[in-house]
């Protein structure tokens, strides 16, 4: 692999982890197919999802019933080896409970990348919870 090629695989990894934020917080449940693999395989403190259906519906059970989200990315530490990779990410959120109160959550995205005809695509993805608070109010 050249140099070159490994920064734009570096950046297209960056950006899809970018997205799933996105995908996240607006509900781009649609665009599904633009972030994971047809057998993505998802685990968190809720349990496992595989495939892009049970993926969608652990997100909506998790995320739906907040007035809104906002989840930022940080730290990322990626790893590519040919057609796979590995990024690891710092996850902290912002889950608006009602227009008085929100929680913020951190985590550690641990996610699984494969190249595919359609470019770089989630295969995995493990989230391990750090932190939750209860409802704070809103001081906005």
């Amino acid at each position: 692999m050249t140099e070159l090629q490994e920064l734009i695989d570096r950046t297209e990894l960056a950006d899809l982890v970018a997205r799933h934020s996105l995908w996240i917080d607006e509900r781009r449940y649609d665009e599904s197919d633009r972030l994971f693999t047809e057998d993505v395989v998802v685990t968190s403190r809720r349990g496992e999802a595989k495939g892009v259906e049970a993926v969608i519906d652990l997100a909506r059970a998790r995320h739906d019933d907040y007035a809104r989200t906002l989840h930022n990315k940080s730290n990322l530490v990626i790893e590519v080896d040919g057609d796979t990779a590995t990024v690891r990410a710092h996850d902290t959120a912002v889950y608006v409970l009602d227009d008085k109160t929100e929680a913020i959550a951190a985590a550690v995205h641990l996610y699984r990348a494969r190249r595919t005809d359609k470019g770089w695509r989630f295969d995995g993805l493990e989230v391990r919870p750090v932190a939750l608070t209860a409802a704070l109010e809103r001081a906005l």
